[in-house]
């Protein structure tokens, strides 16, 4: 006797992010084939959008409708879309008995200060304020659990995981001293501006070029925020465009309590990411770089402590495409349904 395998969906298939998770899908062993979808009325397959998916059976980009949905028997939504969208499907898509992973940033922030930045307009404000409350931000290695039974999961901003993975374990530990501010200073290859080209994207504004972006109002600060456990006043947070595809590079400034050795904060990292399967702890001196993790699932950890024990510099690496989006909502989706966390990303 065969067991029917889980049916899935992609909203936004033909995007960086979710081209890359269509990819994932469809290599993964405990799913059926994908339905990817697009808001046009027609489109081409998805490999006219993408000629490396040539050669095997046709991908068909289908006009997105509540109606496919429920005559393909779908039973998970992922959305790659704007946030503006995701915010309007969300809801209808839950009242259906769909389980949902959202890769945009409608539902990641609690706080109503920190979802400012976005400028919802909901029709039902209740509703809305019902499922920010309910939504279950997901990274995996913070949380883990409530995934596992999750509706909604609201998938990480890209430069928000590469900060917060290693900022989260350290805060924790009582080691940092937050109030002396907590500086982040990261760096993302274009792909993580999306699809759709802007001046600032373009060819020639990016390239042999190195230039910071919204500082002190980047969307993925209240995350960091949020998960991290800070105050707005304690963290610097400024995000740069780097001149290359994918992958990301956060450096972290933090001073500490009281002195500490380098044993002492590795094995602070080690012991919290100690059953996470994506999170590579380096030695203390041993710093990652962008082409280690780069179309990994892998967030890089290495840090290099001063002499006096008090002053850390932490850096991180990922890949924004990976796990900054498709691959870390795959990894959701591993938990959801109880498989390994390696389940199609390996």
């Amino acid at each position: 006797m065969t067991t029917a395998k889980l049916k899935t969906a992609v909203m936004g298939a033909t995007g960086y992010a979710g081209f890359e998770l269509a990819k994932l899908l469809l290599r993964h062993s405990e799913l059926a084939a994908p339905v990817f979808l697009t808001r046009e009325a027609s489109a081409q397959p998805l490999e006219q959008h993408y000629p490396e998916l040539a050669g095997g059976a046709s991908l068909p980009l289908e006009a997105f409708s509540w109606e496919l949905l429920k005559a393909r028997g779908v039973d998970v939504l992922f959305l790659a879309t704007p946030h503006e969208l995701s915010r309007e499907l969300v809801p209808e898509g839950l009242a259906r008995g769909l389980r949902i992973v959202d890769l945009s940033g409608a539902w990641r922030l609690k706080e109503a200060a920190n979802r400012a930045v976005y400028g919802f307009e909901d029709k039902d404000a209740a509703l809305a304020a019902e499922l920010d409350r309910t939504a279950v931000y997901g990274l995996p290695e913070l949380h883990r659990e409530e995934i596992r039974g999750a509706r909604l999961v609201a998938n990480p901003g890209c430069y928000a995981t590469s900060v917060i993975v290693p900022l989260a374990a350290l805060v924790r530990s009582g080691l940092v001293e937050t109030t002396r501010g907590v500086v982040c200073d990261c760096k993302s290859g274009v792909s993580g501006a999306g699809k759709k080209p802007t001046q600032k994207t373009h060819f020639v504004e990016a390239a042999d070029n190195f230039s910071a972006y919204s500082v002190f109002g980047h969307r993925h600060t209240g995350e960091i925020l949020e998960q991290a456990g800070l105050h707005a006043d304690e963290l610097i947070f400024t995000p740069h465009l780097l001149p290359i595809p994918r992958g990301i590079l956060s450096t972290i400034y933090l001073g500490l309590k009281r002195p500490a050795t380098p044993n002492e904060i590795e094995g602070v990292l080690r012991e919290f990411y100690g059953n996470a399967s994506w999170v590579r702890i380096f030695e203390h001196g041993k710093l990652p770089q962008i082409q280690y993790s780069v179309r990994t699932n892998f967030c890089d950890v290495g840090f290099q402590l001063a002499p006096d024990g008090k002053r850390l510099i932490v850096v991180s690496c990922l890949d924004n495409l990976m796990k900054g989006a498709a691959g870390q909502a795959l990894q959701n989706l591993n938990v959801m349904f109880g498989w390994s966390e390696k389940e199609g990303l390996l």
